[in-house]
């Protein structure tokens, strides 16, 4: 179960700081769009992408959505990638997070096959109400 303030934050217009770890072990952070279900946290990208190819070696992730109004009030996840949906559903999804954060569907020119990265959270931490 999503803490209430992520499900909140995640189904708004809040951007996520989405980290992974390279190979060598390393952090690599994105600021992502961000979505949920009701027991993941989505992350929608290529599957030519960086961040996409580091999931697969390792689905250890942590995510931070922050409000957009107020960055003091932000919900941290830290837990994995166990599940990726791809084709007409990652597609259409990624036009409902352009519309969310940008009024329309999805500009971009997209190079690679779409991907939402379903993340279970093994711990959430929360700062403000």
């Amino acid at each position: 179960m999503l803490d209430p303030l992520l499900e909140e934050l995640a189904r708004g217009a809040n951007f996520a700081a989405f980290t992974t770890i390279l190979d060598g072990g390393q952090p690599q952070t994105s600021i992502m769009w961000v979505d949920c279900d009701s027991d993941h946290v989505l992350i929608n990208t290529e599957i030519e992408r960086l961040k996409f190819r580091n999931v697969q070696h390792d689905p250890r992730v942590d995510v931070v959505v922050w409000d957009r109004d107020n960055p003091y009030r932000y919900v941290e996840v830290r837990g994995v990638v166990e599940e990726t949906v791809s084709g007409s559903e990652a597609r259409e999804h990624i036009d409902s997070l352009s519309v969310k954060y940008t009024g329309q569907a999805y500009a971009n020119p997209i190079g690679s096959p779409r991907v939402i990265l379903k993340i279970r959270p093994s711990r959430q931490r929360r700062q403000g109400s």
